[in-house]
């Protein structure tokens, strides 16, 4: 299957294409205080429980729910005493919503344009799967009516949803799937958009920009965090939405796309029918069955908690926090002549305002950005110590303290990350800053045997040779000064 436009012609087959986004924010737990950290250790112990569907707010039982009840597994849940509660467990009614969780969902929806919906009913979205012990996923309606340019037109942000993310899955056999606890209720955003998407290239930018606006907020980062799907459809074949789950790299999104109508069509020719369903998307950019599409008969309100009501005050004191886009931040450190390694480091700690404080202290935007993002990691592997460690000993007020000391040539540049070495291995602060010169005259004399040895170069060559001998050990413009008094 090739993945170049031109060999299909999208409009003439009727391609409608939308996108369903799902990204963990990093916050506590949407329904209760547990921390949404994700355990490696064996666990404190197991619940076992089976799982069997009802009927929705229409009095049916959703398709996709009577499918999965039909396999008939038994679900293990592997849990932990420090993060997993009885929320998770199903044994007490959920805590209202978390509202750092909330505040990162209007951020979002307010950079996507979007109207927030000042009072939802949180809903329960039947899963008998067994990825939620309860049976159900919270869910609740934050925002509509968004969108998003391109420049192959716009497309609509149909809807942006606050939902609980799942257990996730450890093992399986034929009649058994374990999962542990320690996913099950981290906050996730969930955004649609309308099915405006025409092409895959389009698709493929529109996944690259709402890529953009959730790194700009506060979400996790890192595998499984984020998971992306395809719904989409071509008239040629009947129309029929195929919705295909975990399509996760923007790169494979042309070429999933392409393969999915080259099945659908295929299927036309033999006369096959086509009916919605949900596919998982494979990295080879092919497709296989999953389960039937889920409809609306899986979902009913949650009577254990009262309306969402999102103020005015809280709208418009979120509308004061909204950060900049991730581009735009790469922008900025790239004016500064920063490389890539630096800009990424800044970008992922989140130091972009430490950054711009100490920029204005010290206009080397390179030793600046060091100082935040690369001496401490260097310096925490260096003394078996954690980055958080060392960025906690070696706080924003002592960076700037360093900078002053620097600024008054009490230190050189190439000293700094000696000085950040010293106060990270207990030194105090006002010692960290005294540094023993070599005797003047072993300097002097080692200066007059260099000119001797290399006759004929100019002051700032010797400067470079003896600075790789003297570095750390003696102040630059004192180096040079006694380099211009031999020269003359």
């Amino acid at each position: 299957m090739q993945e170049k436009s031109e060999l299909l012609d999208y409009e003439k087959l009727g391609l409608k294409c939308g996108l369903e986004i799902h990204q963990q924010l990093n916050t506590k737990k949407l329904f209760c205080d547990c921390p949404s950290v994700l355990m490696s250790s064996e666990p404190d112990f197991n619940v076992k429980r089976k799982l069997h569907p009802v009927a929705g707010e229409s009095g049916e039982i959703d398709v996709a729910a009577e499918y999965q009840s039909s396999l008939g597994k038994t679900f293990v849940y592997q849990a932990y005493n420090d993060t997993t509660c009885s929320v998770e467990l199903d044994e007490v009614p959920p805590h209202e919503i978390n509202q750092d969780a909330l505040r990162i969902a209007v951020q979002v929806a307010l950079l996507l344009n979007c109207k927030i919906q000042t009072v939802s009913q949180i809903m329960r979205k039947m899963v008998v799967d067994g990825s939620n012990t309860s049976g159900f996923q919270r869910t609740v309606f934050i925002a509509h009516d968004g969108y998003v340019d391109t420049q192959y037109g716009r497309v609509g942000i149909q809807s942006i949803c606050l939902e609980e993310d799942s257990a996730r899955i450890i093992s399986e056999t034929e009649k058994e799937v374990v999962y542990r606890l320690d996913r099950l209720g981290i906050p996730l955003i969930e955004i649609a958009t309308s099915p405006d998407i025409k092409t895959p290239e389009q698709a493929k930018e529109v996944a690259l920009y709402l890529g953009d606006i959730l790194r700009s907020c506060d979400v996790k980062r890192g595998l499984g965090t984020i998971r992306q799907d395809v719904n989409m459809s071509i008239a040629k074949a009947g129309g029929k939405r195929i919705e295909i789950k975990g399509v996760q790299e923007p790169s494979l999104i042309v070429k999933t796309i392409n393969s999915e109508i080259k099945r659908q069509l295929e299927l036309v020719e033999k006369n096959e029918k086509i009916a919605s369903h949900v596919r998982k998307a494979l990295e080879t950019g092919e497709t296989s069955f999953l389960r039937p599409m889920p409809g609306a008969a899986r979902m009913y309100p949650e009577t254990d908690l009262p309306l969402l009501r999102i103020s005015r005050e809280f709208i418009d004191e979120t509308k004061k926090t909204l950060p900049k886009l991730s581009s735009e931040l790469r922008q900025e450190l790239e004016k500064h002549g920063l490389h890539e390694e630096l800009i990424k480091l800044i970008l992922k700690d989140k130091r972009i305002e430490d950054f711009r404080e100490l920029i204005q202290l010290r206009k080397n935007p390179e030793l600046v950005a060091k100082m935040l993002v690369l001496f401490p990691k260097e310096l925490a592997s260096k003394n078996n110590k954690s980055v958080e460690e060392i960025e906690e000993t070696l706080n924003k007020d002592i960076l700037v303290r360093i900078i002053e000391n620097l600024n008054k040539n009490k230190i050189s540049e190439p000293q700094v990350k000696e000085v950040m070495s010293r106060i990270v291995q207990g030194v105090s602060v006002q010692d960290a800053f005294k540094f023993n010169e070599k005797d003047s005259n072993e300097i002097e004399e080692r200066i007059i045997k260099i000119l001797k040895e290399k006759p004929g170069l100019s002051g700032n060559a010797y400067m470079g040779l003896l600075m790789k001998e003297f570095a750390g050990k003696i102040q630059p413009g004192v180096l040079m000064g006694l380099i211009n008094k031999y020269l003359k």
